[in-house]
């Protein structure tokens, strides 16, 4: 039960104080996506240094509202995939999708690759929530995709 407290207060940390939040130039990409089971919402852009996929991220802004859940998702998705060549970024948010999927079964998420995002792993049990923590993964792979097809 004490780690699951200390999850929910690395929740509650990203949230009261949100990593690269506000909207940011420049930006190759851009993506605004509606949860609407909850109404949360979020814009989100992505800025990439070179091209394809050897491009590293190098800046992910955000503009959001809604839940708890999905501010800190926000917030701590951008820490880990800044300075990350896409790849790699997409290979995190993989693992973040495999977590959320999990349903709160006893699963090994590696934490070496996400950090803080593990602090999601209560989240998986409550299916109405999982939409909410994905939030900005997929908005981030979407705007990422337009990037890449931009510069391209």
């Amino acid at each position: 039960m004490q780690l699951e407290a200390m999850y929910q207060e690395v929740i509650l940390d990203h949230y009261r104080n949100p990593h690269h939040k506000g909207l940011r130039e420049p930006y190759e990409g851009e993506a605004h996506h509606v949860n609407p089971t909850c109404g949360d919402e979020v814009t989100l852009r992505v800025h990439l240094d070179g091209s394809g996929q050897d491009a590293t991220v190098a800046d992910v802004s955000y503009d959001a509202m809604g839940c708890s859940i999905s501010q800190a998702s926000a917030s701590v998705m951008a820490d880990l995939i800044i300075g990350k060549p896409v790849k790699e970024a997409m290979a995190v948010g993989e693992e973040f999708l495999a977590l959320m999927q999990s349903r709160g079964q006893d699963i090994a998420p590696d934490e070496d690759v996400l950090e803080d995002a593990i602090a999601f792993a209560g989240v998986s049990k409550y299916p109405a929530r999982i939409k909410c923590a994905l939030l900005a993964w997929m908005a981030w792979k979407d705007a990422t995709a337009r990037a890449l097809g931009e510069a391209s």
